[in-house]
């Protein structure tokens, strides 16, 4: 019995091998299809934007801002013809005291119906929380219109994601 959970241990620690190589290999490719298209000083300029400026302000930066402070999810939407659309940003108070955004987004281009769109909301989610101004990222329900019955039930329950 013993030996079972050797192997067990073992087999976890050879599927996290996989899963950073993986992961290491997908950043790679992100970073050279990314490299061909995009520009690295505009780049870097909409990186260091103030989403909450920009939210305040209406300012036609917010989508490229946006799109910069996404990592690998980028990539797919560069390279499928996809893009992201705000529908809505507020910006709110934390119990702290500090601002931060609440952002309700779409999806445009070839992204529409797309099967890949629920990882693809996830991403962006995922990388949109880890700015320190972004509170919560919400999407338009209207993009369930856009999923089959079948697509539409799979984000609904194992989307992560939430629709308003």
């Amino acid at each position: 019995m013993r030996n079972v959970g050797w192997l067990m241990s073992e087999d976890d620690g050879l599927a996290d091998s996989y899963r950073l190589q993986i992961s290491d290999s997908m950043q790679g490719e992100a970073d050279s299809r990314l490299s061909e298209v995009l520009n690295p000083e505009e780049e870097e300029r909409l990186s260091r934007l103030s989403l909450v400026t920009l939210v305040q302000s209406g300012d036609g930066d917010l989508v490229g801002a946006i799109l910069a402070r996404l990592g690998v999810v980028r990539a797919a939407l560069s390279g499928h013809g996809g893009g992201i659309e705000v529908d809505f940003g507020e910006v709110v108070q934390r119990a702290n005291g500090d601002d931060a955004v609440e952002l309700q987004l779409n999806l445009s281009g070839a992204c529409i119906a797309c099967g890949a769109a629920p990882g693809t909301l996830q991403g962006i989610q995922a990388d949109l929380l880890m700015d320190a101004e972004v509170q919560a990222i919400r999407f338009s329900s209207s993009l369930l219109d856009t999923f089959d019955e079948l697509g539409r039930d799979f984000v609904l329950k194992h989307g992560g994601v939430t629709f308003v």
